[in-house]
């Protein structure tokens, strides 16, 4: 393997912003977009950053792949069984080396509705313990949410949870290449994960980081919870390359900026309006101006507004 020594132009440079409107870019497979080599050795296949649909497979999140002189490591197994089989087609195509792991880098079904394919392939899936968790206790509701956008192209995907589990770290070394799977905090989701790889300076990060399309805040986000993993776990690392969960290979500073700076503006902004003695009703309307050129602006902004409102309420 060699090492990386400079930094891809593609990532230093501001990205486009992706659209919804960009219709399937590969239209001739089940993934949105053809894997992309990212930096040597690893791979991406890029999702729409719109929501999940029948035009796009439920490919709307990234499905990467490392590939060392002794096998690939997947991170997302993709939301069917038949997004998993193309990426896995995909992988075949560059390299002759086998996937020896799959990683899930949460719950949600995108991450891991393709493990019942894998599986049948004798590969081991490894998730947080909290993703499997979620599993356990979600798998029919997000498998139900998948075969109504999916139709026909849900057929044959089932609920197969992950068969190994970590809680802090995990580490994988093939070809003498070092992979540390981790669990830096609570952020996003249950069990969100990342995927260090610090030979390389690179991290496949998932759902902490985010760029292009606004970030979900759910109603078990915690995000007081996720700044502070933010700035005591990730921000020491910096790495220089990163994959996040949705939208293109970039650098720190800009998920930085889309992800952490969006967390603290608007937890300002809620908190200002909670001062003042505004109530919910009123808190969906603070300012977010800033940050309406992001996808998913109009679908989400004034839904983070108010349940960030709901957990600042009683903290």
């Amino acid at each position: 393997m060699k090492p990386v020594h400079l930094i891809a132009a593609a990532l230093i440079a501001a990205p486009a912003f992706a659209s919804e409107d960009i219709a399937d870019q590969y239209p001739q497979s089940e993934l949105y977009s053809k894997p992309v080599e990212v930096i040597p050795h690893v791979f991406s296949a890029i999702g729409a950053t719109a929501p999940p649909t029948y035009e796009n497979s439920g490919h709307n999140n990234n499905l990467s792949f490392i590939v060392t002189d002794e096998g690939v490591v997947v991170i997302n197994s993709g939301a069917s069984d038949r997004l998993a089989k193309a990426l896995h087609d995909e992988i075949k195509a560059l390299t002759e080396q086998p996937v020896v792991l799959v990683i899930n880098e949460n719950g949600q079904g995108h991450a891991m509705l393709g493990n019942g394919y894998w599986r049948d392939q004798g590969v081991d899936i490894l998730a947080h313990a909290d993703a499997i968790a979620e599993v356990e206790e979600n798998g029919d509701f997000i498998i139900q949410g998948m075969q109504r956008y999916n139709k026909d192209k849900a057929e044959g995907t089932r609920v197969v949870n992950a068969n190994l589990s970590f809680d802090d770290e995990y580490t994988v070394t093939l070809g003498g290449l070092e992979i540390k799977v981790l669990h830096l905090g609570p952020a996003h989701d249950p069990g969100d994960t990342q995927v260090w790889i610090p030979a390389w300076d690179i991290m496949i990060a998932g759902d902490i980081a985010f760029h292009e399309r606004m970030l979900p805040i759910f109603e078990h986000t915690c995000t007081s919870c996720w700044i502070e993993t933010w700035t005591e776990k990730l921000e020491p690392m910096a790495p220089t390359y990163v994959i996040p969960g949705h939208g293109h290979p970039t650098n720190f500073p800009q998920v930085r900026r889309y992800t952490l700076d969006y967390l603290e503006d608007l937890r300002a902004k809620v908190g200002a309006h909670i001062d003042e003695g505004g109530d919910l009703a009123g808190a969906y309307y603070v300012d977010q101006e800033r940050w309406k050129m992001l996808d998913t602006f109009e679908e989400l902004a004034t839904k983070n507004a108010g349940r960030v409102f709901e957990e600042m309420e009683w903290e």
